[in-house]
């Protein structure tokens, strides 16, 4: 589509020298152009192309609607590339992107919630574990008694059975089905992916859950989805198998935080970032500490070598020639 543009810019800027060969090879690229012609209607192009060149005007109009003719087959291009990946999420300003910010604990504590009592039902995160937690946004006698509300199979023990304990710090999030297969089943065939690296498996990943989580709409005028699915703009061919989980007020906060849609998304958000990168605080502040190390080590240098070299760089020879 991009060559058919560019050949009809040239087709348009050969004017005098081609004007009967140029209008034959813009009914070649303009689709139907060809179909509706006839030859009586190409010599009447061919002589008003030839009228038309000669006038400074008509060849800035014929541009104009050359550089009309190839935005309108970029923009196809751009709607057929966003019907197939999805609208890209826009850029928000997450408090936690920056050198030297930390992740907000009261958000990943909250977002953690969330996670709990609505996405937990279909997600898994099996790359967290309670220990995790602690010191992060739950004490440790908090993280045991969430461990204790759910039962770990284990074993073997000394007579070669499984068997059934509490939880301990150690232990993972219980995942929600047991397998894959139990997954699909329970979800119509598709399989809930497990979210411990799902900021990072995704491209623009923060932006791309949050605007996901918010997107959803009904299906604009001559878009069909199929029963079982719902519409999502930003989801990867617009139909999603996961319904719209969020909703005002659908869980209550510890810290009495207004539980909107849009503070969910952005608490699970945050939540989810943490569970992907949760060494980033100790990264950013292991990296401040190298870094003023480094500085102190450049200065001391910098001071050694110029007291070492001052003596030799500013001390006069002379050389007596006669004795």
């Amino acid at each position: 589509m991009l060559r058919s543009a560019g050949a009809v810019i040239k087709a348009l800027r050969q004017g005098v020298t081609g004007a009967e060969g140029a209008s034959s090879r813009l009914l070649q690229i303009i689709p139907g152009a060809a179909v509706a012609s006839s030859q009586s209607m190409h010599t009447q192009v061919s002589d008003a192309a030839t009228a038309a060149t000669s006038s400074s005007g008509n060849r800035w109009w014929k541009m104009g609607a050359a550089g009309a003719v190839g935005l309108g087959m970029l923009s196809s291009v751009a709607l057929a590339d966003e019907a197939e990946h999805g609208l890209h999420a826009p850029d928000f300003p997450w408090p936690h992107e920056g050198f030297f910010s930390s992740y907000d604990a009261r958000s990943i504590r909250r977002g953690f919630q969330v996670y709990q009592q609505v996405c937990a039902t279909c997600h898994s995160l099996n790359q967290i574990h309670f220990r995790d937690l602690v010191g992060v946004c739950y004490t440790e006698e908090e993280a045991k008694n969430m461990a204790l509300d759910i039962e770990v199979t284990d074993g073997p023990n000394d007579e070669g059975e499984m068997f059934d304990r509490p939880g301990r710090l150690s232990d993972k999030i219980p995942q929600p089905y047991a397998n894959e297969e139990a997954a699909r089943f329970a979800n119509g065939g598709a399989y809930p992916p497990d979210l411990s690296l799902i900021t990072k498996a995704r491209h623009n990943g923060q932006n791309y859950v949050f605007s996901l989580l918010l997107g959803y709409r009904e299906p604009p005028a001559g878009v069909s989805v199929r029963e079982g699915l719902h519409y999502n703009p930003y989801f990867p061919g617009g139909a999603i198998a996961m319904p719209k989980m969020l909703n005002d007020e659908g869980v209550e906060y510890d810290d009495g935080t207004p539980a909107t849609e849009a503070q969910q998304a952005k608490d699970v958000v945050t939540f989810l970032a943490w569970a992907a990168e949760p060494e980033a605080d100790e990264r950013k502040l292991m990296g401040v500490k190298w870094i003023v190390a480094m500085s102190l080590v450049l200065v001391t240098a910098v001071y050694y070598k110029r007291w070492k070299w001052a003596p030799l760089k500013s001390r006069k020879i002379i050389v007596d020639v006669v004795n």
